[in-house]
């Protein structure tokens, strides 16, 4: 009777809807699972990353058996764990005989390469199949991109919202428009308070994966208290409903504000368990959809929710996919210098800064704002090579996976890929984390100032950053305004903020790599 050893990877979790398990038997077939030093450790992973993998895994397996599926589970500190994932599949492989090896597609160019090479060599047919989970597949996003002179996210996402008819009405957009981001950009007002999440208490599984994680990864980054990551597709739905049903509504006018200590806002918070494969993206996307059509929930919180998802989800991983491997070289504006140690620490006085730090040390997420414009600005401004600043993504949010975090860092946070992804660079001075958030009136930065001790940071590094860059920035039509104002800054104004800027990047430590 012929075997089947079939391998699922730790962001596959998804129970019924992943093809390397759509044809399995029961009765003769292999489910392989293994937590390996090869994926904990080709970057350091934030400890609730590691702890939300493992759990999921486990849990996974779990269901599996009380199916009577065979499981092979390969646990961290197993005595002959091979420390990688092909390195197990080979050990199974030499411990019974299987027919073939079926796995469903890496979704990193990294683990892809070592078993399109493991399939190429394997005495035993290897099935590599495509990750069908998302919504628009690679080979389709790369027709999308056939000859196109600019890959903009927002045609791509209007041709998505075709396709699934998802906010249409007789083939046009609800509301007449396809975008209603401008809509999208309130600070919150005083008076009003953040609402209220609905977390989930670690289970069996997630309780002992937290304790593993605190015993054999004391070292890596990120707190483990209060750990509260959907890890089975059950908890998954309460979060979802619970975002869906209360949170939703005030999505839209508030999704770009930023408070201090309020890490949640109106964010949905699924991210980690989306890409981990515990949520259908097409089924939150429809469900947010039928809250505008019933009245519930407002036509911008619903198109931006929707437009995360279908848009800027899908769209970040053709993107990847299309431009790997030479887009993790991209380096447009000749980024050199290192990351400061406060992204570690968060040990600094700015405020902003300390806050997304300290947020994302404690909860392993940090929301796309605090992301985009307070830590991907910022490193952008002191001209943080790429490889630092993506490595430090990669280890510090539970949601980082290189296919979506790659081509956001490269094309939105830095501006590395020279205009691929963004049109312009997201740079920012002060005024801006200023009018979106309560940051400015805590620190003791002076915003409104450009030089001196306590001028805010962002603002002499924002000007240096337009003076520096000028040659390839200056021809850019939505630069233009910047550029008209840097043109009437003399000559002693620019030196003034390039010193400025020059003493700032020095006292963050950010020095030129060697």
């Amino acid at each position: 009777m012929s075997a089947t050893l079939r391998l699922v990877l730790g962001d596959q979790i998804s129970d019924g809807r992943l093809s390397s398990l759509r044809d399995l038997d029961p009765s003769r077939d292999t489910v392989l699972f293994a937590e390996v030093r090869a994926e904990t450790g080709y970057v350091p992973h934030h400890r609730k990353k590691i702890a939300l993998v493992f759990a999921g895994m486990r849990g996974f397996a779990g269901r599996l058996r009380a199916r009577k599926v065979d499981v092979r589970y390969v646990g961290f500190e197993d005595a002959d764990n091979a420390g990688s994932l092909v390195g197990e599949v080979r050990r199974a492989l030499a411990e019974r005989d299987y027919d073939r090896v079926v796995v469903t597609k890496p979704g990193e160019v990294r683990l892809m390469a070592e078993f399109a090479d493991f399939a190429a060599k394997s005495n035993v047919p290897v099935e590599l199949l495509e990750d069908d989970r998302y919504l628009c597949s690679t080979q389709e996003f790369a027709a999308w991109a056939e000859g196109k002179r600019e890959l903009r996210m927002e045609f791509f996402y209007r041709e998505m919202r075709r396709r699934y008819g998802l906010l249409m009405d007789e083939g046009k957009p609800v509301g007449g428009a396809w975008n209603f981001d401008k809509e999208n950009r309130k600070a919150m007002p005083r008076r009003l308070s953040p609402p209220n999440h609905r977390f989930v208490a670690p289970n069996k599984d997630t309780g002992q994966a937290v304790a593993d994680v605190a015993r054999l990864f004391p070292d890596h980054f990120g707190s483990l208290e209060g750990f509260g990551f959907a890890t089975t597709p059950d908890e998954a739905e309460v979060i979802v409903a619970d975002f869906i049903a209360h949170i939703l509504p005030g999505f839209g006018d508030y999704q770009d504000a930023m408070v201090k200590d309020e890490p949640w806002m109106w964010h949905s918070i699924i991210s980690a368990a989306m890409n981990l494969g515990l949520i259908d993206p097409l089924d939150v996307c429809r469900r947010a959809e039928a809250e505008y059509r019933a009245g519930r929930a407002p036509l911008n919180a619903v198109e931006g929710f929707i437009r995360q998802i279908l848009g800027w989800r899908e769209y970040m991983r053709g993107m990847y996919w299309l431009k790997m491997p030479e887009f993790k070289q991209l380096n447009a504006l000749r980024a050199d210098r290192r990351l400061p140690a406060f992204y570690w620490s968060g040990e600094t006085e700015m405020a902003c800064v300390r806050d997304a730090v300290t947020t994302t040390h404690e909860n392993a997420y940090a929301h796309h704002i605090q992301r985009l414009m307070v830590t991907g600005n910022l490193a952008m401004l002191l001209g943080v090579h790429p490889d630092e600043i993506n490595e430090w993504y990669m280890v510090v949010y539970a949601d980082a996976y290189e296919w979506v975090e790659l081509p956001n860092v490269q094309g939105m946070a830095t501006f590395a890929d020279g205009g691929l992804i963004g049109s312009k660079p997201y740079a920012a001075s002060g005024a801006y984390i200023d009018r979106m958030s309560d940051y400015c009136g805590r620190c003791r930065y002076d915003v409104k100032r450009r030089t001196g001790d306590d001028a805010c940071p962002f603002n002499a590094l924002y000007w240096d950053f337009m003076i520096r860059n000028e040659a390839v920035l200056g021809g850019n039509a939505r630069m233009a305004m910047p550029y008209r104002t840097l043109a009437r800054m003399d000559a002693s104004a620019r030196a003034e903020v390039q010193a400025q800027a020059e003493r700032t990047k020095d006292a963050f430590g950010a020095t030129v790599r060697g």
